[in-house]
């Protein structure tokens, strides 16, 4: 789109997936919406508001990297995971529009806190691994950053910089109505020239032209995230509608994609040696298998 050319707010389009390119700023961005592939995730299990509300965080986080990857097999995944932490583990990923999360934590103690406990109330001492599965090589790559700040969203940006040395901005906003939840997010990034001979750009956070785009990018407010009448489109017109040309596209239709069923499981299980599975057999013969993402138990004849 260019600037001559706005775009009127529309149908919000949840469950789905923006990206956008400022070429002349060397900037690339996603913008995300979650509503009712949201809410089949959290409906696997019954978390509390401050679970919910991490959880829901984490899975627009998911996908704003997850979109990132160029081939369509290829999966993110990102965990946290403590020792003694009211959050023993989070774990979500994401693979061709498909995402999956849970979140296992200490009940009793949460209940201890307050109605809005902060990042380190609720993991004390922890650290962030996201990890890159490539499709096309097989090739895995991880990053591990200290789980600090405010929020997940800070500690992603500290993945970037600290892990990718690429600027990036991410803002995310969860709404909960006392029955759906809504959750959105913005990613933008500065983008290396790679010009031989020349410092690259990914390595300047005080470049003026990623300066100016993190201003922009920056002022989008919660409210506008989470808001149902404004279009996707709307969303990135309403930030970067000076620019001269912003490039949008289409990039994924969102749904729960837990990968779990008897033939995968099947699969695993005849991995272990005999002796390790007849010790996991029931009375009645067969080998139960909890899917903690989903909720399902399976009944696996090996």
């Amino acid at each position: 789109m260019s600037a001559a050319e706005a775009i009127p707010p529309g149908e919000t389009g949840c469950d789905q997936l923006l990206g956008f390119t400022i070429a002349l700023r060397h900037a690339r961005g996603r913008v995300v919406r979650l509503g009712p592939a949201l809410d089949t995730v959290l409906s696997a299990h019954d978390y509390p508001p401050p679970i919910r509300h991490l959880l829901a965080e984490a899975l627009v986080l998911t996908v704003l990297i997850g979109s990132l990857l160029k081939d369509e097999g290829s999966q993110l995944t990102i965990q946290a995971q403590t020792q003694g932490g009211i959050v023993a583990l989070l774990a979500c990923d994401y693979r061709a529009g498909a995402l999956r999360g849970y979140i296992r934590h200490d009940a009793e103690r949460l209940a201890m806190l307050g109605a809005n406990p902060s990042l380190y109330a609720l993991f004390g001492q922890a650290f962030l691994a996201i990890t890159f599965d490539d499709a096309v090589s097989g090739q895995r790559y991880q990053g591990i950053v200290p789980l600090e700040g405010d929020s997940l969203s800070q500690a992603c940006e500290a993945y970037f910089a600290q892990s990718e040395q690429v600027p990036t901005l991410i803002r995310t906003g969860v709404k909960w109505d006392g029955r759906k939840c809504l959750a959105a997010g913005l990613l933008v990034q500065n983008l290396a020239e790679g010009e031989e001979g020349r410092e690259r750009l990914h390595v300047r956070l005080d470049h003026p032209e990623w300066e100016h785009v993190a201003v922009m990018a920056g002022s989008i407010r919660h409210e506008e995230l989470v808001d149902p009448a404004l279009s996707l489109e709307a969303l990135v017109w309403r930030l970067f509608h000076e620019e001269q040309e912003v490039r949008v596209e289409p990039l994924a239709h969102l749904s729960r994609g837990c990968r779990c069923s008897p033939e995968h499981y099947r699969d695993v299980l005849a991995r272990f040696p005999d002796s390790e599975r007849a010790e996991m057999r029931g009375p009645d013969g067969l080998i139960a298998v909890d899917c903690a993402f989903c909720s399902k138990i399976f009944r696996i004849d090996v």
